[in-house]
């Protein structure tokens, strides 16, 4: 299944239901969230309104969901193994996405890790930012516009070359000209940093033009709410992750500040 629907954990693709997916329209509703807190598994809506969408899933894989229904009886796509009235826990996927990377001998990588990939091979195959920022869940274009940018920086050189070559019409100079060619798949290797001190997050290489940081410190509520900051340099990624951090202390100490006096006017 597309990774747009598998995410770290809050996870949506466990989630899904039998009665989200349409066979006749090849659509799927993404709607709600499984994250597991004291020792429980929650559903919830989805982070922003944008990660509640409908993509469209390509013919083979209906075939295979069809095929695959009749093995299933319970309301969930995937469910528990234990109950069947249980989706199945995200912890769990994470684990078995982990033992498959070892007994393939891969490199580790996250379920966000392919989320990157997806929507990098669906912009160098043709899709258009619009489309892509549904189907990934964007709040809005421009954001997938900025985590993707050396994307379509390559493909309008790219597309440039394609103009020249079609208004030179000299056979001469079309000889001369290199072949224009599709942007090579990136080779998608996640790099893992040290570990670092609590409270600094963590930030991680995803290919050769994008970093992500990331930091998930835990909330009044008790949960952990992570978010991220994304750059073409490490150096870059360090100062925004540094600002988002220190705005994150800043908003926590504020929730703290506002229960505090709820319960004392309680």
């Amino acid at each position: 299944m597309s990774c747009s629907c598998w995410s770290s954990p809050p996870a949506c693709g466990v989630a899904l239901q039998w009665d989200d997916l349409n066979f006749k329209t090849g659509t799927l509703r993404v709607e709600r969230q499984v994250h597991r807190a004291k020792g429980k598994l929650i559903l919830s809506q989805p982070k922003t309104r944008a990660a509640n969408r409908t993509i469209s899933l390509p013919a083979p894989l209906l075939g295979v969901l069809q095929e695959y229904r009749q093995q299933v009886h319970s309301r969930w796509l995937f469910p528990s193994p234990r109950k069947d009235d249980l989706p199945l826990d995200p912890a769990s996927v994470h684990k078995h996405l982990t033992t498959i990377l070892e007994r393939a001998g891969c490199k580790h990588i996250r379920f966000h890790d392919l989320r990157h990939l997806f929507a990098t091979m669906s912009l160098e195959h043709g899709m258009d930012i619009k489309t892509l920022s549904t189907v990934i869940g964007h709040v809005s274009s421009s954001t997938t516009l900025n985590i993707y940018a050396h994307v379509t920086d390559e493909m309008r050189r790219t597309a440039v070359m394609k103009i020249d070559q079609g208004v030179v019409k000299s056979e001469a100079q079309m000889e001369n000209q290199p072949v224009p060619r599709k942007p090579a798949p990136s080779t998608f290797q996640p790099y893992k940093g040290k570990r670092r001190k609590p409270g600094t997050g963590c930030v991680t290489q995803i290919n050769d033009h994008l970093w992500e940081g990331r930091d998930s410190p835990v909330w009044p509520d008790g949960k952990k709410h992570p978010r991220n900051v994304y750059s073409r340099t490490r150096e870059e990624c360090e100062r925004l992750l540094a600002e988002m951090i220190l705005q994150m202390k800043a908003e926590i100490a504020a929730e703290k500040e506002r229960l505090r006096l709820e319960k004392q006017a309680a």
